[in-house]
């Protein structure tokens, strides 16, 4: 087990009903000038946004508001909200939404009190070292945002999509009440789910000798995801699934599934991560889950020898699946067993298995590379560093 500090400062309002108590919870720690940012309809539609006002106007906080915020953010809808902010004096950002709705409180928290253009600090040109506070409502589980000290959006003037880590923007209260999540659409709920378990699956297999502590609660969070997704299913407003599934989309980002797994920072190369975000990057409109539905289990299989007792354990604790013996052969057998077998898990969601399902065509897959070495670098990843045409081989596969 490698050394780590795990740090998760944010305090979690989990349960039925809890949306209604974010003004109070606010207040206590003496928020006077809120921006509420959220995102096109839903939130409106189903009266949230309305029960967070409320409970805000009971508590005497004034707000301001950034609406319309898309998926796959776009950093000038994060400009637009520095503005804002900076006019109206906040003293705290308020998520209403999911990842992308509080990514982009996020970048917002820190863009207020810097000098420069806020994509800086995306593009590696500054460091941020204040922020405002930032709290969201969760509505969406999906990204382990509410928890996490991630944060990414997208440049479409120049087609790039770029995370950024940095512990002043971790949220201060993160509202968690699962029965937001009851009228979430079946593909929306997938997409979040597959979400969840690719951040599982980039720790995991991180290059790490196995820390058997760290590695249980992983493969033991797939397995609760797995479980009460096929509930959700079937089953929608199914309280205790919703509520495994909003609970297990933050503790598969909070860096809990991840230590000891790192020789400092965060465990893993985040390789299909980077693959995808070149996806969204070409079409905002390609939900993150669904193309990482797509280019994780391709990555695994382009991958799995360079660790083939990690992908055997991976079998094993997550499906159930032995070798028959010690055997190369063998041990292939079952790794690729897994593989096919979580991918189908996916299908089964209704999430898309191929780029061709995507809109995508190989002639793009070079824009694509391009894209990916351009943000990470050549090679990039940590379990199998990847060239550019180790890159283009993995695209070109998931077609």
């Amino acid at each position: 087990m490698n050394d780590f500090t795990f740090y998760s400062p944010t305090e979690f309002v989990f349960g039925r009903g809890m949306t209604d108590r974010v003004g109070e919870k606010l207040s206590e720690k003496g928020y006077q000038r809120v921006l509420l940012v959220y995102g096109k309809g839903s939130v409106i539609r189903s009266g949230t946004l309305d029960r967070v006002k409320k409970s805000l106007d009971a508590q005497g906080i004034a707000y301001a508001e950034l609406a319309g915020v898309r998926p796959n953010l776009e950093v000038n809808q994060v400009r637009e909200g520095i503005d804002i902010a900076r006019a109206f004096d906040t003293d705290c950002l308020l998520a209403v939404g999911g990842g992308s709705t509080i990514d982009c409180a996020k970048a917002i928290s820190i863009g207020v009190p810097y000098d420069g253009d806020v994509w800086d600090f995306f593009s590696g040109k500054a460091t941020a070292t204040t922020c405002l506070s930032v709290c969201c409502v969760l509505t969406i589980p999906a990204a382990g945002s509410e928890g996490s000290n991630s944060c990414v959006i997208s440049n479409d003037e120049i087609n790039e999509k770029n995370g950024l880590g940095n512990e002043l923007f971790r949220p201060v209260i993160s509202i968690m009440d699962p029965e937001l999540t009851f009228t979430l659409p079946q593909y929306q709920t997938a997409a979040g789910v597959t979400d969840m378990i690719a951040h599982i699956c980039e720790r995991y297999f991180s290059g790490a000798p196995a820390v058997p502590v760290t590695d249980n609660i992983a493969t033991g969070l797939i397995r609760a995801i797995m479980q009460a997704a096929q509930i959700v299913k079937d089953d929608p407003s199914n309280f205790d699934a919703r509520a495994n599934i909003m609970w297990a989309g933050t503790l598969a980002h909070n860096d809990l599934a991840g230590c000891g797994r790192a020789k400092g920072g965060r465990a893993g190369g985040w390789e299909s991560h980077a693959l995808e975000h070149a996806l969204s990057a070409v079409n905002p409109k390609v939900a993150h889950g669904a193309g990482l539905a797509v280019i994780m289990p391709a990555w695994m299989r382009y991958v799995w020898r360079e660790d083939q007792s990690r992908f055997a354990s991976f079998a094993h604790e997550v499906f159930g699946i032995d070798p028959k013996d010690d055997s190369d052969a063998a041990i292939e057998e079952v790794a690729l067993t897994a593989i096919d077998r979580l991918q189908d898990f996916f299908k089964s969601l209704g999430m898309p298995s191929t780029l061709g399902e995507l809109g995508f065509t190989e002639a793009e897959v070079d824009k694509l590379v391009e894209i990916v070495i351009a943000a990470k670098g050549n090679p990039f990843g940590v379990f199998k560093p990847l060239s550019a045409e180790d890159a283009k081989a993995i695209y070109l596969s998931a077609f």
